[in-house]
This record gives C-alpha cells, structure tokens and sequence, in this order.
C-alpha cells in the first residue's frame, strides 16, 4: 500500500501522482474518462485534479467539461468521500480574473458541476494582478469559513504576490494558500527553482507541479524522426531540438532501462524527490496510458541517478 504525502500544512494526504484532469472532455470522452479515473483509484490514487475553464480551447466547449465529467463519474461511483478534488479559479470564459464577486460565482458553478458541496483544494488559476491579494485571500478565506472549499492553492504567481498574500493571511488569520501549481519538470526547471521555490520552501508549501512529462516528452515516444498522434505534438517534440532535450532522454533511457522501468515513471520520480514536490500531476488519455504514471510511487531512484538527471537537465 502506497503511503500518501501530506499537502503543506493541511489535512490532505495524498497519493504521491496526481491525476491531471484537462483530458476529460476533450481527447478523452466520458467513456474512456470513467476508465482512467477506476484505473486510478483502483491503484490506491486520490487526488484528481481539473480546472473550471478544462476544455473551453476546444470548438463547441464552454469550458467546465472536465468538472462535469468527473462530477458524473463520482455521482456514479459513489466514491466522493475517497476522493480529493482540486479545480482552479480564474480562467474559466465566463468567471475570468480574481475578484471576490467572480471568485464567489466560480466556485458555486464548480460545485455544481461536480455535484459536491465542497472542494477539497481550490487553486487561483492565474494571477490577476489588477486585484490586491487583500481581495482575492479574504474571498478565498469566506469559501473555507462556508464549508464549500477545504484548503487553498496558487498557480502561476509571482514570488512577490505569493509572498504578500501569505503574508496577509497569517497578519488577519485567514486560509493560506497550502500548495503551489507551478510549471516544472526536467526540461522546464527555470520557472520554478530560485525565487519561487525558496518562497515556497519557507513557508512550508507543497509543489504540485503541471506539465510534470513536458507534454508528453519525457515519456520517451517523441523521438528523431518519429511522429506521434497527440494534441500535443507539436510542444513535446520542441524539445528534441534543443541539446538539453537530447540529454535528458540519454539519462532516462539509462535509468529506466537499470530498473526495468518507463522513462515517464523514471521523469516523474525525480520530480517527486525535488525540494517542496509532494504530487506530480500528469494526465493519461487512455487506461494503457495510466501504469507508467502510478509506478511512480513504488520507483525508487538512487542519489547517483538523481545526481545523472541533475546534470542532464542543468541549464
């Protein structure tokens, strides 16, 4: 039985890969969704996470697909109490920015759409820096005070605004943000390692980090001369260009081969090491998709491979 990890300072614990939900509703439909979702919690996972703008980009979509989705599948399941949802407030067509009337709005929409009464962690999906953190912590608080949000997160913040809003927080004794979403993996690790980090690191919050295989990359099929069919093509084989892309795919083939693993298991399990790193999140479109991202919590990964994928993935 995997252990969870706690998230920050709150009573979530949680299964140490966390399910990406942008899929659902867009390359997977609702059949293959309830699949990887079953998949999922059947390997011990519980933490799914979505947004409530998951899959608005796509023709014909408002947005809040991927909430209805997983909303069907736990009223189907029964299984609301076993599971820990996170959505995002902020991106959504309708409920755009931070304000503490569109923060409000959002979340009940995002309830109803999940058929819950609660959300377990409620991410502000982007910035808005027009609002002070004032507003946005206060409005984020009078959600947790009303039963309807658990605990509270930020992704793509700025180390200044992360900083002040944990700041008010603690000076008026409001929720504080728990967790952070930001981008990072091996080929992406700019954004997140230096200010960002260390702000989280001392505050004591848990990384819950997107775009965990680079958009497919790191899970080794994009390969020189090689064409892949995925939405996301186009982004994951960027990084074949690049000499650092080339590298880090040498050191995970080495590694996954020395433990008989997949390079995607190999990818999220160094992420996983990482200072502050509680959950990966990364998204699996069909159910053969989903055991190279839960193996994760049974691959343990040597100093000197840690050290090897280190090197491989430096700027």
């Amino acid at each position: 039985m995997t252990s969870l990890r706690k998230l920050g300072s709150s009573d979530l614990h949680v299964f140490p890969l966390a399910l990406g939900g942008n899929v659902f509703g867009w390359s997977a439909d609702e059949a293959q969704s309830f699949a990887v979702l079953d998949a999922y919690t059947a390997a011990g996972g519980n933490f799914v996470d979505t947004a409530d703008t998951y899959s608005s980009w796509v023709e014909g979509n408002e947005g809040g697909e991927s909430e209805t989705v997983i909303g069907r599948w736990l009223a189907s399941r029964g299984n609301r109490s076993d599971v820990l949802v996170a959505t995002k407030v902020g991106a959504h067509p309708r409920f755009k920015g931070l304000s503490a009337t569109t923060i409000k709005a959002a979340a009940e929409e995002s309830l109803r759409r999940l058929g819950t009464d609660y959300i377990d962690l409620y991410y502000t999906h982007f910035d808005d820096e027009s609002v002070p953190v004032e507003e946005i912590v206060t409005a984020l608080d009078q959600l947790v005070k009303d039963g309807k949000v658990r605990a509270v997160a930020a992704s793509n913040i700025s180390p200044e605004r992360l900083r002040a809003s944990l700041d008010f927080a603690e000076a008026e004794g409001l929720a504080r943000y728990v967790a952070l979403q930001p981008h990072y993996n091996l080929v992406s690790r700019e954004t997140y390692e230096g200010p960002l980090l260390e702000t989280a690191e001392q505050a004591g919050l848990a990384a819950v980090p997107y775009f965990a295989l680079a958009s497919g990359f790191l899970t080794g099929k994009y390969r020189p001369g090689t064409t892949v069919a995925s939405v996301r093509a186009g982004s994951a084989a960027g990084h074949l260009e690049t000499e650092r892309g080339q590298k880090v795919l040498a050191a995970l083939d080495a590694i996954a081969e020395a433990h008989d693993a997949e390079a995607a298991t190999v990818a999220l399990a160094w992420l996983a090491s990482r200072p502050t790193v509680v959950a990966p999140i990364a998204s699996a479109r069909t159910v053969e998709q989903l055991p190279a991202l839960v193996a994760l919590a049974d691959l343990e990964l040597t100093a000197a491979e840690l050290a090897a994928l280190d090197e491989a993935s430096a700027v």
